[in-house]
């Protein structure tokens, strides 16, 4: 059965059943899922609770054995199961569908896994948990989404804001939901119920950004110049590695030129995607990224990308001028511009 994330607290509050499996990168939104899940848990009786993870030295006799054993006082008993890499492996596959076939009156059992790739989300094992299991697949929070989500969270407090103001928040936590999370904590605890003013936000809110060099490249397929500027003014201040920095653009730029060029040649862009393992957000973002960048700007921006290593280097490059980081933005911009 599967369940959106905003049904969870109206199920538990009717029923609970015997499998949960939480699926999601958004960490902050899978650990208040799983928190729900536990105080119903509590409130129905199930006061034992073993948690398992599974590492390289787990057994997966453990979750067997777990399920099986008796608790002590003869009360029931919450199981949760953690799978960091969502990848149990053949052994781990195998133990999760007979677990599903075999769930104990006696126990609850919580599975949480990160979001799974398109291969994996195939796998017999995840297909007996969709079957036997509440199922609770809870999708990311992508950046446009953000400020509607914070004007969300804020309501939950009796506090609102206009556009501008979420804006800057969503700004200052780019990439950081939990920081979201926090800073809509903190204008609770310092403000009354009402409107808030953008002052008041931006007195009380940090910059608590913490920029991901891999999102310069939704930044850049977006066409988006002003959060790209600012992203890598983040990344500069951060003191991140230029090569790093250098080698998430060139390698985003190398998949949209191979992409292009398969165009070019008459192939279908959904089979180079296919091809080229690309899914998810970045996938619907491809094929307005593809009519906006020209061929010749991507195999220009290859050459680019050469010069800008020469200069990160030390080495004298063509055509830029400045130092290595003004060279890199001048070569996202290139892009994100189209």
């Amino acid at each position: 059965m599967q369940l959106r994330i905003d049904a969870l607290e109206g199920h538990l509050a009717k029923t609970i059943a015997p499998l949960y499996v939480i699926a999601s990168d958004e960490h902050l939104l899978a650990l208040e899922a799983a928190d729900k899940i536990r105080r119903a848990a509590r409130a129905n009786g199930y006061s034992e609770r073993d948690v398992l993870t599974v590492e390289r030295t787990f057994k997966w006799g453990e979750l067997l054995a777990a399920n099986q054993a008796l608790s002590l006082f003869g009360d029931k008993k919450l199981i949760e199961l953690r799978i960091p890499t969502g990848k149990p492996g053949k052994d781990g596959g195998a133990a999760l569908q007979s677990y599903a076939k075999d769930l104990s009156p006696d126990n609850l059992t919580l599975i949480t896994l990160p979001k799974l790739d398109w291969q994996t989300a195939k796998a017999a094992w995840v297909g007996a948990l969709q079957q036997a299991a509440v199922y609770i697949e809870i999708p990311s929070i992508e950046r446009p989404q953000l400020p509607g989500w914070i004007g969300t969270r804020l309501a939950a407090h009796g506090l609102s804001a206009d556009r501008q103001s979420l804006d800057f928040i969503a700004d200052r936590v780019e990439g950081n939901l939990l920081a979201a999370h926090q800073e809509i904590q903190k204008l609770a605890l310092l403000h009354d119920p009402g409107k808030l003013t953008f002052e008041q936000i931006h007195d009380a809110v940090l910059n608590v950004a913490r920029y991901d060099v891999f999102k310069l490249s939704e930044a850049m397929l977006a066409g988006d110049p002003a959060r790209l500027v600012r992203m890598l003014e983040g990344l500069k201040g951060e003191g991140e590695a230029l090569p790093l920095v250098l080698w998430a653009v060139a390698e985003e730029i190398r998949t949209l030129l191979k992409l292009k060029s398969g165009m070019a040649q008459g192939r279908p862009l959904g089979v180079l995607l296919k091809e080229h393992r690309i899914w998810g957000p970045r996938e619907r973002m491809m094929e307005p990224a593809l009519r906006r960048i020209s061929l010749p700007t991507l195999e220009i921006a290859m050459r680019d990308a050469a010069q800008v290593d020469k200069m990160i280097k030390g080495l004298r490059a063509k055509g830029f001028a400045g130092d290595a980081w003004d060279a890199m933005l001048q070569l996202a911009l290139k892009v994100t511009r189209g």
